[in-house]
C-alpha cells in the first residue's frame, strides 16, 4: 500500500509546534500484564480526533477498546481479552473468550454454528480470533513531512499440515485529524488444495453508544430472521431498530437475529451504522457489496449489563456450512487463489451525516 502524503495548504498539522509527533497521536505497544489476558500484545492507536482503539495482536489484529470523544463505542465481556488458546477451538467454546469489543474476525474456514462435516467438527466462529498475527510493520504519521497516515500490518495464518493453508495479511490504518479506522484484508490460499472461505466481521456495539430507547441501528433493506422469536421481532410493523428497555426474555442466551440485504450506492457501496439520538454521536460502517454478499444484525437485549448488539458484514451465514451449502452461500478459495476485503468504521457528531443514516433507520 502506497503512503498516503497531504500537501502543506491540506495539512493541518504542518506547522504544529511539536517534537515529538506521537503528542498528537500514533501507535504505540505493549503488552497486558495481569489477568487472563496477560502476555497479550496490543497497539494503541490515537487519531489525533477523538477516536482511540486497541488493536490485540495477538487476536487476529482485531480490536477491543474503543473510545470516541472519551465515551465508549463497544460492549466488553466478563471474559476479557483472553490469551489464544487451540482449547477454544471445539463447539461453542469461542464464547469463553469472546471479549466484545469493537471488532472480533470470523473465519476463515468457517463462521457461524458449529457442525460436523465428513466426520470433522468445527467450532463456533472459527479459529481466527485465536491466532496471534506475526507483525511486520507499524508506520506513524510524519506530519511535518506531509504523512499522516498510520497503519499496522500483519500475518495471520490458519494452518495445517496437508491443507488447508490460507494465509491473510490484515492492515489497519487510521489518518491523523479523522476518526474512521480502515481495515484492509488480503487473503490467499496457500495450500495446494481448494479451501472452504467464509468470512465475518463480528462488530459490536456497547453503552453509551447503544442506550435504551436513545439508540437506533440504520440500514434499510430486506430482512430475514433467523427463527421463530426472530420472525417475530423484525416484523413488518415492529420497531426493530430502536434500542428496547433490557428483556427478561434475553437472561443467559435470549436473543434476535436477522440477515439484512442492504442497496449499494452508485460505487457498489454499502452503508450501515448506529446513531444515539440522544447524545448525538454515531457509528457509520462501509464496505464492498460484493465483499460482503450478507449483513447480520445481532440482537442482545440482556438485564444486568448484557445489552449489546452488532452489525456483521459477511460472506456467508451464521448457520453453520451445510447449511450455507444448501442455499449456494459456500465458498472455496482455490490453490493461489487471493481474496481482498474491505471495511471502514467512522465515528461522527456531524450532524449532516447523522442525518443521513438515521434516514436508514425508518
Amino acid at each position: 500500500m502506497a503512503r498516503k502524503s497531504v500537501s502543506k495548504k491540506s495539512n493541518p498539522f504542518a506547522n504544529a509546534p511539536v517534537e515529538n509527533p506521537l503528542q498528537l497521536g500514533g501507535i504505540e505497544t505493549s503488552v497486558l500484564d495481569n489477568g487472563p489476558g496477560r502476555g497479550v500484545r496490543v497497539a494503541w492507536v490515537n487519531t489525533g480526533a477523538g477516536l482511540r482503539y486497541k488493536v490485540l495482536i495477538d487476536r487476529g489484529l482485531d480490536i477491543l477498546d474503543a473510545e470516541f470523544l472519551g465515551q465508549s463505542l463497544t460492549w466488553h465481556s466478563l471474559t476479557g481479552p483472553v490469551a489464544p488458546s487451540h482449547a477454544y477451538h471445539r463447539g461453542l467454546e469461542w464464547l469463553r473468550g469472546f471479549y466484545g469489543g469493537l471488532l472480533v474476525s470470523c473465519g476463515p474456514l468457517n463462521t457461524g454454528a458449529p457442525f460436523t462435516e465428513d466426520g470433522v467438527e468445527w467450532s463456533l466462529h472459527g479459529t481466527h480470533s485465536h491466532t496471534p498475527a506475526i507483525l511486520e510493520t507499524i508506520e506513524n504519521p510524519e506530519p511535518a513531512n506531509g504523512k499522516l497516515e498510520m497503519k499496522l500490518t500483519g500475518l495471520i495464518r490458519t494452518a495445517r499440515v496437508f491443507n488447508p493453508n490460507i494465509e491473510l495479511r490484515r492492515t489497519i490504518s487510521s489518518t491523523l485529524g479523522e476518526s474512521a479506522i480502515h481495515i484492509h484484508d488480503r487473503f490467499v490460499n496457500r495450500g495446494n488444495q481448494a479451501a472452504p472461505f467464509a468470512w465475518l466481521l463480528h462488530i459490536n456495539f456497547g453503552y453509551p453508544l447503544i442506550e435504551p430507547g436513545a439508540s437506533v441501528y440504520c440500514y434499510q433493506g430486506k430482512v430475514s430472521p433467523i427463527g421463530d422469536k426472530s420472525a417475530a421481532w423484525f416484523r413488518k410493523g415492529n420497531d426493530f431498530r430502536t434500542a428496547p428497555k433490557p428483556l427478561e426474555s434475553h437472561r443467559g442466551t435470549g436473543e434476535f437475529c436477522t440477515y439484512v440485504d442492504p442497496p449499494a450506492d452508485a460505487r457498489g457501496m454499502v452503508a450501515v451504522g448506529v446513531v444515539n439520538k440522544k447524545r448525538g454521536f454515531a457509528l457509520k460502517i462501509e464496505y464492498p457489496k460484493k465483499q460482503f454478499p450478507r449483513l447480520i444484525n445481532w440482537q442482545h437485549w440482556g438485564p444486568d449489563g448484557s445489552y449489546t448488539g452488532a452489525l456483521e458484514p459477511s460472506i456467508e451465514g451464521v448457520e453453520g456450512r451445510p447449511k450455507d451449502r444448501q442455499r449456494g452461500w459456500h465458498r472455496e478459495l482455490q490453490p493461489g487463489q487471493v481474496s481482498e476485503h474491505r471495511c471502514s468504521i467512522t465515528a461522527t457528531t456531524d450532524r449532516k451525516e447523522i442525518d443521513r443514516l438515521l434516514k436508514m433507520s425508518k
